[in-house]
């Protein structure tokens, strides 16, 4: 299996694919889901994957898969043709954004809408269906990293 984690995109051709990778930025429970199921664009979410692997929410011992998985429907869906896909998970730190550059052979931009839902909002979301995000959504909160310019995504209105 090739890691083409490592390409950047100042190394790529100047003729631009016109894939383009939505990552959907926001705390557990924000409106990231909503937002994007509104899109009519293909979805691939992290949370559906995990449910559909191990019927759990969260399962630390494979996230590792679950994001190889991830990875792998995106570059299926822009071998299919799809030009926009959108990737459905938190994205609010650096590491899980720079896992999704583009590829060395399937190249794509990346591009950021951002559900800023203040954290108590989410809490409360939570609280009803499901107490036990609550402290992630702290976590996430407390540790969440700007998407910064050198990580060269656009980020949408």
């Amino acid at each position: 299996m090739i890691d083409d984690r490592s390409c950047d995109i100042r190394d790529l051709p100047v003729i631009s694919s016109g894939n383009q990778l939505i990552l959907m930025v926001g705390l557990p429970r924000s409106g990231k889901s909503s937002w994007a199921n509104q899109q009519g664009i293909p979805i691939v979410d992290l949370d559906a994957i995990r449910l559909a692997k191990t019927g759990q929410r969260w399962w630390g011992p494979i996230e590792h898969e679950i994001s190889a998985t991830a990875r792998t429907m995106v570059r299926a869906l822009f071998v299919a043709g799809h030009k926009t896909v959108i990737l459905d998970s938190c994205n609010l730190l650096y590491e899980q954004r720079e896992y999704f550059k583009c590829s060395p052979d399937i190249v794509w931009d990346r591009l950021a809408k951002i559900i800023d839902t203040p954290a108590s909002v989410c809490k409360d979301r939570a609280a009803t269906t499901y107490p036990d995000l609550v402290p992630v959504i702290d976590w996430f909160d407390t540790n969440k990293q700007a998407i910064a310019e050198s990580e060269q995504i656009k980020i949408l209105a």
